[in-house]
């Protein structure tokens, strides 16, 4: 549900407007069929297209800022979740719209009873979208911490291979005062070259 974890920005947005172009393709040769296709259940499924196209184009919009914000860094990327969320609101309704198109063309009654589930439902799924957003969120960061962590040891390892660093709880020395400011430049070289390689 977020696939865009591990891509840049330019890549999230390049691949979602190519999925909403695909999705506005399909509509305008779902309607050019129908001078084609005599088949009453065709005609109306593209009606029902046709009637709920600003739905469907609604949902792709919401989850595409959504998806946008997820790309952004922490903490651009909180808003990601929220958005997200509400998109799955939306999805839920358009669901609902095909029951109750599916009930028009084939004369059963099930709209009414998703209809009451809807309201079980919709505040549960909202709760679960939110809720995985910001896990996942806070997946990413304790990854980049366990990342920063070993660079650091990793610096702090080639700084101080001819010299042992005193454990004792005495005033720092120089040295000391060094290795760290060394640590501090390399984490904040580090993290700005891994944003321009996103963007």
């Amino acid at each position: 549900m977020w696939p865009n974890k591990q891509h840049s920005l330019g890549w999230v947005f390049v691949s979602r407007m190519i999925g909403v172009i695909c999705f506005l393709i399909v509509v305008v040769l779902a309607n050019i069929l129908t001078f084609y296709v005599a088949s009453p259940l065709y005609h109306s499924g593209v009606d029902f297209l046709n009637l709920n196209f600003w739905l469907l184009l609604l949902i792709a919009i919401i989850i595409f800022i959504g998806d946008i914000f997820g790309a952004f860094p922490f903490p651009l990327n909180l808003p990601a979740p929220v958005i997200k969320a509400i998109g799955s609101v939306f999805i839920i309704a358009f669901v609902l719209r095909v029951f109750d198109w599916v009930d028009t063309t084939t004369g059963n009654n099930i709209y009414h009873y998703f209809w009451l589930l809807s309201f079980v439902i919709v505040p549960i799924v909202f709760i679960i979208v939110l809720l995985a957003g910001y896990y996942e969120i806070l997946c990413d960061l304790w990854a980049k911490a366990k990342i920063r962590e070993h660079s650091e040891e990793v610096v702090a390892g080639e700084a101080d291979h001819s010299t042992v660093l005193p454990t004792s709880t005495s005033p720092k020395s120089w040295e000391e005062v060094g290795a760290e400011l060394r640590l501090m430049l390399y984490d904040l070289f580090h993290r700005f070259r891994e944003e321009i390689r996103k963007n």
